[in-house]
C-alpha cells in the first residue's frame, strides 16, 4: 500500500510503549518492517532512551527533552542542543519561587545525561554523585545550562499548575506538561517537539506535509499541529485530541503499530 508519508514520528510514553513500559512484539515487528524513517520525539532525556532501544531491533534517531536535544543513538552523539542559559535559568527560577511558594525544581544538564534536583523534590533516584544527584544549595540549580527545567507543586492540579507557570513566565521560556501530576517541563523560548522535529526533517529534506506523528499528552500538541497528519491515542489528554487530525486506539492496544501496519500494508 502506498502512503503519502515519508517519515513517522512518535512519542514514547503513553504512545509507542504500553503502560508497563514494554514494547509489544507486534510493535517491534511493525517498526522493523517500516520502509520509511522512524524517529522518536520525547520528553525523555538521553539517559532514559536505553530502556526503549534495548527492546528494539536497532536504535533510531531521537528528539529528546521536548525538542531541546537531537540525538544520534547509533553513534551516541548529540547533534544539536538548545539549553536554557544560566542567565535565563536564574530569572525563571526566581519568578517561579515567587509565584509558587511550594515549588520544587530540578534540571536536566549535560545535554540530558545528568539530572540534578533540590532536596524538596518529591521523587528520589539512586544517585551516583554525578549524573543523578541532590543539590547541596539552591544556587547550584542555576550553575550550568539546562536542556530542561522541571517544576513540581504539591498543592495544584496538573492543568492548573501548567496554567500558573505559563502566566508566570509569559514568553520568557516555553512550558509544557506530560504528566498526570503537577509537573511542568520548561524549555528555552521556542523549543518544542515541533521545532526539534522540523530541524531533523530539514536535515533530510523531508517536508512537514510528508510527516505523520503520534502522541498522547499536551507536550505533543506542537508536533501534531506541525505534522502533515497528527494522530492522538484514545488515551490522550483532551487538549491533544482537540488538535489531532485523527484519534487512534490506545497505547495498550498497540495503537501506533496497528495504524502503521494498515497505512503501509505491513
Amino acid at each position: 500500500m502506498s502512503s503519502p508519508f515519508q517519515l513517522v514520528a512518535s512519542d514514547i510514553d503513553g504512545t509507542l510503549i504500553r503502560t508497563d513500559g514494554t514494547l509489544s512484539k507486534r510493535t517491534i515487528e511493525v517498526l522493523d518492517a517500516l520502509e520509511v524513517p522512524f524517529v522518536v520525539v520525547t520528553g525523555r532525556p538521553v539517559r532514559w532512551l536505553r530502556q526503549l532501544f534495548d527492546q528494539m531491533a536497532a536504535p533510531v534517531p531521537a528528539i529528546c527533552a521536548n525538542g531541546a536535544v537531537i540525538y544520534d543513538a547509533e553513534r551516541d552523539e548529540v547533534l544539536r542542543a538548545d539549553p536554557l542559559p544560566v542567565e535565563l535559568l536564574l530569572d525563571v527560577a526566581k519568578r517561579l519561587r515567587e509565584a509558587v511558594p511550594d515549588v520544587a525544581l530540578a534540571v536536566e544538564v549535560e545535554d540530558g545525561r545528568a539530572f540534578w534536583y533540590e532536596e524538596a523534590w518529591p521523587v528520589r533516584w539512586e544517585g551516583d554523585g554525578t549524573s543523578v544527584r541532590v543539590l547541596a544549595t539552591p544556587d547550584e540549580l542555576t550553575s550550568a545550562p539546562a536542556v530542561k527545567l522541571l517544576a513540581r507543586s504539591a498543592h495544584h492540579g496538573p492543568d492548573e499548575f501548567f496554567e500558573l507557570v505559563s502566566r508566570t513566565l509569559g514568553e520568557l521560556a516555553t512550558p509544557t506538561h506530560s504528566s498526570s501530576s503537577a509537573l511542568v517541563e520548561i524549555s528555552a523560548a521556542g523549543v518544542t517537539k515541533a521545532a526539534g522535529l522540523a530541524w531533523h526533517c530539514e536535515r533530510y529534506g523531508i517536508d512537514k506535509s510528508k510527516v505523520i506523528a503520534f502522541g498522547d499528552m499536551p507536550n505533543d500538541i506542537p508536533m501534531l499541529s506541525w505534522a502533515g497528519h497528527g494522530v492522538a491515542m484514545s488515551n490522550a489528554h483532551p487538549a491533544l485530541k482537540a488538535v489531532a487530525d485523527e484519534i487512534g486506539v490506545s497505547n495498550d492496544e498497540d495503537g501506533v503499530a496497528n495504524y502503521l501496519a494498515e497505512l503501509y500494508g505491513l
